[in-house]
């Protein structure tokens, strides 16, 4: 039974307060990160499975080329990209938040950050990274995924590389979205060039390194008349 039913509404104004101090420490503790690279995939992903020891392998060589890794500081493929900086020595960054199940912080993670809301947790994922890259997970891979296409697709934020590795795993949403969602044209025939699916870790680092060194010519002065 509710007592008082005011309850709600009287703690917003401290809610605000928490979730600003959220955004607060966790701008203050990426921005010293330097550039890096977000990793997602499932929880649920065992240490035997090739897809962990694939996303080890990336963020170790991510880290060994100057950028920080970033996931969601739990199990899974999680802790296959926080043990794989880690290991490199880089910034293994581990974005927590406390789950009723599944989500607990690994021990390779050398740079936490604690979240009790999602959506700000999401904020930091996308502000800090200069690429996205998602292996075989659930749903809180999807919604990753989706949303950071979404924002590209608007041009709320840039064409950061999205790679989805596995082809095994993914390409029977590929095809769907070609063969459903464009054909219903629901999307625009070229939205399905904004990610790339590959088998390769290889080419995920390339695109990346490649993006970064975009990111990184100097700019032309503009010349005022």
């Amino acid at each position: 039974m509710i007592t008082n039913p005011n309850g709600f509404v009287q703690e917003d104004p401290w809610r605000i307060f928490r979730i600003m101090a959220e955004f607060v420490d966790s701008f203050e503790v990426l921005s010293a990160a330097g550039p890096a690279v977000t990793l997602f995939g499932s929880a649920r992903m065992p240490r035997s499975d090739k897809y962990y020891r694939m996303a080890e392998g990336l963020a170790y060589s991510l880290a060994k080329n100057d950028l920080a890794v970033i996931t969601g500081g739990g199990p899974g493929i999680m802790e296959a990209a926080n043990r794989g900086a880690a290991r490199a020595k880089g910034k293994s960054v581990g974005l927590n938040i406390a789950l009723p199940k599944e989500q607990k912080a690994n021990r390779y993670v050398n740079v936490p950050i604690n979240f009790h809301y999602f959506f700000s947790r999401k904020v930091c994922f996308v502000k800090y990274s200069i690429g996205f890259i998602f292996m075989p997970g659930g749903f809180g891979t999807l919604d990753e995924l989706f949303e950071l296409v979404t924002l590209v697709q608007t041009e709320r934020i840039p064409l950061f590389p999205l790679i989805m590795i596995g082809s095994e795993y993914w390409q029977g949403l590929v095809r769907w979205l070609k063969t459903t969602v464009e054909t219903r044209k629901y999307i625009s025939p070229g939205d399905l060039d904004l990610f790339t699916l590959t088998d390769e870790p290889k080419d995920a680092i390339k695109i990346i390194l490649d993006y970064k060194r975009r990111m990184e010519v100097p700019k032309v002065p503009c010349k005022v008349s």
